[in-house]
């Protein structure tokens, strides 16, 4: 038998290429551009990402020498990956809510989150969980009119079954500070509230070892708007917050933290929320290090990941399954200890048993198919993904260190801080989504242009007041501006229609054809595309004919000049309301086009949202 050497080195022929003559070659290939306009990605979290690292960019980052399930816990609290498969249910009905859980449960749930708001009696709660092995299956309460009952009513029904209580596991989704920030109010008071907070950490811990009863819902800011940074920082001021006040009432750090979960949503920047987790488990563990616990395992973090509410839309919602399941593979391979999967059509209609068993199977496929659950900490060693984790850790970590010095959590919602801080983000992302920075396919790029959605909405939630942080869709102005549009063609109204005038250079007027049907598809308007006109005349002709709202030039810009004036004044006669616009932005002459007639110059700097909004007012459909 040959001799083995672990020395050996694959491809010895190759030199090794240092760093330097990497950053040589690529300026040779910028040709004189700008390296860091280029190359380096600078994300709305305020970090700058190199557009590759190497081996010597871990070589001071200690904490990656740390196994799994072991301090820092950035490589997740377990030795190995398996999470919890969570299907939540809105069902406040105790029979329906229980027939819905045993059908998620039988084609391969592990966790239960319950609506329970309307259980109120012994019998209801025993209902609610009729056969279900508390044993194997985890239950989470997600609402309740009130906490302390629903602790009570659980724990006798537990003890009805004479179950081991150790065996139980769940949660129960009480976050006073949470709601306070919602709805600038507590459930009570603030005080009332953390002696509640002090009461069950105290009673669950004697009662249900195993259960987590303060949830810090950190989704709630991603869903407001906020970057990844803010999430985490916030979300672990939050954490802290109970922290500090609740030792101040004589409980150790251990028993609290061990009470804690932390729900986070991801979103479908994939790395970046792969990076998110990892962070947030080394920065709540060196929180925690310093309330002194006596056991390291109360320095880990339970982690709940949910999907994404910000980025899913009502338009071409199968785009929301590809959106869902990225972000799925964020939530296992950064290392969730449960997940819930929301349904794809949750933005616009209660969900179905069809949508309802597509999100469940995201997560069962990443299990049984991708093997996700049998590689511990899958992120580990990629040079990228751990310096994006560093990054986001020292930008976090300014970020908590700030609202500390703003006088904490309760206080930087008070002043203000936090909503005007996730305010700016939100000013920053909707000015993306209005310029296409940011692309909603279906809604403000590529869109369907046979969809009707209006008919398919069944609103299905009631409305809340939201006081301090108001929840969103990034979708939504779009969609609002082209669901106007389906309405007023529902009320009898003829929808505008938008005549495509293309003429001269095959390239330019194609690609300028596609930019003007994408522009428009957006409002849901009827659009007349054509294969190009041989003569101008012809087109003027065709263009009259149509009897459009909207007449789009699409040509090169050195064309515009030589044809749009005489086509202008041509179509302005015989039809004196017909907008005429350009496709392009060409500069030289502009003034010229303008006193021929055109009105408007659509091209990639435009902001599209303000434009189309314009539009919808000329026809007066808003």
């Amino acid at each position: 038998m040959a001799e083995k050497s672990n020395n050996k080195k694959l491809f010895p022929e190759f030199s090794p290429i240092t760093t330097k003559e990497w950053e040589e070659k690529i300026n040779i290939d910028l040709k004189g551009a700008d390296y860091e306009k280029k190359l380096i990605w600078k994300t709305i979290e305020g970090i700058n990402a190199k557009p590759y690292y190497r081996k010597e960019n871990l070589e001071s980052l200690t904490y990656l020498n740390a196994p799994p399930s072991e301090f820092p816990y950035i490589r997740g609290n377990k030795n190995e990956n398996a999470w919890e498969v969570r299907q939540d249910t809105e069902e406040l009905k105790a029979d329906k809510a229980n027939r819905i859980a045993l059908d998620a449960i039988s084609k391969g749930a592990n966790a239960i989150g319950f609506n329970a708001k309307e259980i109120e009696l012994s019998s209801e709660m025993e209902i609610l969980l009729k056969g279900i092995d508390l044993t194997n299956i985890s239950i989470h309460f997600t609402s309740a009119n009130s906490f302390p009952v629903i602790f009570n009513l659980f724990n006798e029904e537990v003890k009805r079954q004479k179950i081991d209580t150790s065996l139980v596991r769940g949660s129960f989704s009480f976050d006073p500070l949470g709601y306070y920030l919602l709805y600038e109010k507590y459930f009570s008071s603030q005080h009332e509230n953390f002696n509640e907070a002090a009461s069950y950490v105290n009673n669950v811990a004697k009662e249900l070892p195993n259960f987590k009863v303060i949830t810090v819902n950190g989704s709630s800011f991603h869903n407001a708007g906020a970057s990844i940074v803010q999430e985490i920082a916030f979300s672990l001021s939050s954490a802290n917050e109970y922290l500090a006040q609740l030792t101040e009432n004589n409980i150790s750090v251990d028993q609290i933290a061990s009470k804690m979960q932390f729900v986070f949503a991801m979103g479908s920047n994939y790395f970046m929320e792969i990076a998110k987790l990892r962070a947030a488990r080394l920065l709540w563990a060196k929180i925690v290090e310093q309330y002194k616990p006596k056991n390291e395992k109360s320095m880990q973090m339970h982690i709940h990941a949910v999907t994404s509410s910000w980025n899913k839309t009502i338009y071409d919602p199968y785009n929301n399954m590809l959106r869902n399941t990225t972000e799925a593979m964020s939530a296992a391979i950064g290392g969730c200890d449960s997940m819930t999967v929301y349904p794809f059509d949750a933005t616009f209609k209660k969900s179905d048993d069809i949508s309802e068993r597509i999100a469940r199977n995201t997560q069962l496929i990443l299990k049984s198919e991708s093997y996700l659950d049998k590689v511990t900490d899958p992120a580990a060693g990629s040079y990228y993904i751990e310096n994006l984790t560093h990054l986001i850790i020292e930008e976090s970590w300014k970020l908590f260190l700030a609202i500390e010095k703003n006088g904490g959590f309760i206080k930087s919602i008070e002043s203000g801080y936090i909503k005007q801080e996730i305010e700016k983000v939100c000013q920053k992302r909707d000015m993306d989504i209005a310029m296409r920075k940011q692309i909603f396919v279906g809604v403000n790029q590529y869109p369907n242009l046979k969809e009707n959605q209006l008919e398919h909405i069944r609103p299905h939630a009631k409305v809340n007041e939201l006081a301090k942080l108001k929840q969103y869709r990034g979708a939504h102005t779009f969609e609002a501006l082209r669901l106007s549009t389906e309405a007023y063609e529902k009320a009898g109204n003829k929808k505008p229609t938008v005549f495509l005038f293309t003429y001269g250079n095959l390239t330019m007027r194609k690609a300028r054809a596609g930019f003007a049907t994408n522009f428009f598809g957006c409002l849901g308007y009827t659009l007349i595309d054509n294969p190009g006109f041989k003569t101008a005349e012809e087109g003027i002709n065709a263009a009259i004919s149509s009897k459009a709202d909207f007449i789009v030039f699409c040509s090169s810009d050195d064309e515009y000049v030589t044809f749009v004036p005489e086509a202008s004044n041509k179509i302005k006669t015989a039809k004196n309301d017909v907008h005429l616009i350009v496709a392009g932005n060409p500069v030289d002459s502009v003034s010229q086009l303008k006193e021929a007639g055109v009105s408007d110059f659509i091209h990639v700097r435009t902001n599209v949202l303000e434009t189309l909004g314009k539009y919808q007012h000329l026809m007066g459909i808003i």
